[in-house]
């Protein structure tokens, strides 16, 4: 027979709990870390987080020119290597990857070389002479006439080997140029990169070539 539980008396009585909120008579955690002046930031201490990025204490860059060329240049590498591969599949030519391994490690010092030489960095590069003061007012804006002609001519230039070479030309340039046409593209603004990008469109529409 299955026996019967009985049910035990504590004499304590079940309600709801108190979902009111806080008192507010009584100090919270953060009342406390108010009076202890936990939550106060220094002065000028927001000041120097917010216009300083990227620089340490004493104003020195986090990331020194070669290593942030060496991130770059590996980012880039790995676009070759995938324009490489999507070039071949866009044949239909068999994918050989001891070849495409090897133009890529071929790619990586030359890319790595232009990165460390035109990429913009408080650092000077070694392998560039420092332009007279007078000429460094006007910097950013030579910098950006520079990869403005280098997007346009990259860009151009792809578009007309794809519609009037043949498939083992456009496999041999087109990964490099595309690199190309993507770093100068980043390395100008927004106003500067639209206007490659329309440039190009009107060399691909006034030319009558196809896109792909």
């Amino acid at each position: 027979m299955a026996r019967q539980r009985k049910e035990k008396n504590t004499g304590i009585r079940l309600k709801h709990p108190d979902r009111s909120g806080p008192d507010p008579s009584q100090e919270t955690l953060l009342d406390l870390a108010a009076k202890r002046g936990l939550l106060d930031i220094p002065e000028g201490e927001g000041e120097e987080g917010t216009g300083n990025n990227g620089f340490d204490e004493n104003g020195e860059p986090l990331v020194g020119r070669m290593g942030e060329s060496i991130l770059w240049s590996i980012s880039l590498t790995m676009l070759h290597f995938t324009l490489d591969v999507l070039v071949a599949n866009q044949y239909a030519v068999e994918i050989r990857w001891h070849n495409i391994l090897s133009r890529t490690m071929q790619a990586f010092p030359i890319i790595l070389l232009l990165v460390y030489s035109f990429h913009p960095h408080p650092t000077p590069s070694i392998l560039l002479p420092l332009p007279p003061p007078r000429i460094q007012a006007i910097q950013a804006l030579a910098h950006q006439i520079f990869f403005f002609v280098g997007s346009v001519s990259a860009g151009c230039y792809l578009i007309y080997i794809t519609n009037m070479y043949g498939y083992y030309a456009v496999m041999k340039q087109s990964p490099p140029l595309g690199c190309l046409w993507i770093w100068s593209v980043i390395e100008l603004n927004v106003f500067w990169a639209t206007g490659s990008l329309i440039c190009c469109g009107i060399f691909l529409k006034w030319g009558g070539y196809n896109f792909l």
